[in-house]
């Protein structure tokens, strides 16, 4: 962890040219990539799908429990109890410093459970992929977008990965959040990180409360709206800024938040949007719907998603211009794959994309993109 709050590889220095190639050939800092599955449907912005639509855990609890509506929870528990998989890899709160994150293998939908819901701030979850691959069983990943693009390209040079990760499910991704962003709120109640027995982002509701708990029995909370009211809490990763692929077009399922306009106005029952991108995912979805552990509601077109996630929307048409950006800057940019870069900026007028440019080069060159190598 960085002094400016994010994950970075350590002991780089260290690894084999063996180890260095795999990791170049898949690295989401370098290399973004789909992956078509011969889909019925394709959209300019979305990416190809076989269905889109409304949907929500079966199981009430888990549902109310979940930050939405369940749905990759539900998936990962329905997937361990119909025995498809071994475990999941995925992600959860670390019991010790309960407002961090770390890489986890649940192997019951109890595990599952536990360490569902949102988490904003820094996360690897492919930390655990060579541990997960080494059992040489059947397993599902929960991850962010980058991730399984990472999984994708990994699977190019390790044929392990097509053997094993047999479901690739993720969020629609709206950045990585430094751990900043949560440092902040815990100084504005007063409370030390080493005091936290809970930190909950999201969840107990729809978007539900943000909770802190203490070891000697305070607790305090705020609301969504109120943590991410104020723009200067957006610290993202850089990365996040680039992202090609927040969507998810290497997952099996993605589900998103499907609030309109992105900012939900009251607490609700819980709903994801489900992208359902390749028959894989598309045979997951019909078990998990006979097998009563999810409910798909009605159809969602790509342009309701576009209001469900207009952020979305105006990065897809900016990426382009923002690439040529760094470029200018002589800042490495990341290659893309079958994401429809020049056709999104088409979209733009010749004033926009200069701006976007112009934007990019000014924020490059005062060292926005940049921080000190770890030591």
């Amino acid at each position: 962890m960085t002094e400016y709050g994010g994950l970075r590889p350590s002991s780089v220095n260290k690894f084999t040219k063996q180890e260095k190639d795999r990791i170049l050939a898949a690295c989401p800092g370098i290399i973004a990539e789909s992956r078509p599955d011969n889909a019925p449907h394709i959209d300019l912005i979305w990416g190809s799908y076989f269905s889109m639509n409304y949907g929500w855990a079966g199981d009430a609890e888990r549902r109310f429990a979940s930050s939405s509506g369940g749905v990759l929870t539900a998936l990962g528990c329905h997937l361990l109890e119909t025995k498809k998989v071994s475990l999941i890899l995925h992600v959860g709160p670390d019991p010790d410093m309960p407002m961090r994150s770390r890489w986890v293998m649940s192997r019951t939908p109890e595990e599952v459970q536990r360490n569902a819901g949102s988490r904003y701030g820094p996360v690897a979850p492919l930390a655990g992929l060579e541990n997960a691959l080494q059992h040489e069983k059947p397993f599902a990943i929960i991850a962010k977008p980058c991730d399984l693009g990472a999984v994708h390209c990994l699977s190019k040079v390790d044929d392990r990965v097509d053997r094993f990760c047999v479901a690739r499910l993720t969020l629609v991704c709206g950045g990585q959040s430094r751990l900043g962003t949560s440092i902040e709120l815990l100084n504005e109640f007063g409370i030390l990180e080493s005091e936290l027995t809970l930190f909950r982002y999201r969840g107990f509701g729809n978007p539900g409360r943000i909770r802190m708990e203490t070891r000697d029995g305070r607790a305090f909370e705020t609301t969504y709206a109120e943590f991410w009211k104020e723009e200067s809490r957006w610290d993202f990763e850089t990365r996040c800024k680039f992202c090609p692929d927040a969507l998810g077009e290497a997952s099996d399922i993605a589900a998103a938040d499907v609030w309109p306009g992105a900012n939900p106005t009251e607490e609700d029952a819980g709903f994801n949007g489900v992208i359902c991108r390749t028959q894989a995912g598309k045979d997951l979805l019909d078990e998990a719907v006979v097998g009563d552990d999810l409910i798909l509601g009605a159809s969602i077109t790509p342009r309701q998603f576009d209001f469900f996630q207009p952020h979305q929307v105006y990065k897809k048409h900016a990426l382009l211009a923002r690439f040529r950006g760094l470029a200018q800057a002589k800042m490495p940019m990341i290659k893309t794959i079958g994401l429809r870069l020049d056709k999104l900026a088409e979209a733009l007028d010749a004033h926009r994309l200069q701006e976007e440019k112009s934007a990019t080069i000014q924020r490059a060159r005062a060292g926005r993109f940049g921080e000190p190598l770890p030591s």
